[in-house]
């Protein structure tokens, strides 16, 4: 490395633009493509007293069909969780762990507000 080349550190997150904070809906899901895989986009203002955006796989791992988007955000067992609305599984908003099935799991993604900008972190 020299002065005119640096290099990324290896655990360090590409952000990328996903879509606008406009295009976000409070206390509900919208979807969005990233690098060819349906990203589900929770806004979540009110909760936890601060506002939360969260970015989790939209597709159901149980039918296999992309519904996470549209399934209904709320709390169980004090965890933030989406229910599926196909069989009802919930998620945890978290981390994508399956509440009552263990061994399934969404793929989440880092998150964040830039300005009037919705990221999500790459790698």
């Amino acid at each position: 490395m020299n002065a005119t080349t640096l290099e990324r550190p290896q655990n360090a997150v590409e952000w990328k633009t996903l879509c606008n904070r406009a295009d976000l809906v409070a206390d509900s899901g919208v979807v969005a493509w990233l690098d060819g895989a349906q990203v589900a986009l929770f806004h979540l203002p009110a909760i936890g007293g601060g506002e939360q955006v969260f970015a989790i796989d939209n597709r159901d791992p149980k039918s296999g069909a992309n519904v996470i988007g549209r399934g209904i955000v709320g709390t169980l067992k004090g965890e933030l969780v989406i229910a599926s609305p196909l069989y009802k599984q919930h998620f945890r908003l978290a981390d994508g762990s399956c509440i009552e099935y263990p061994e399934q799991r969404l793929r989440v993604w880092p998150v964040r507000l830039n300005g009037d900008r919705v990221e999500v972190g790459v790698n």
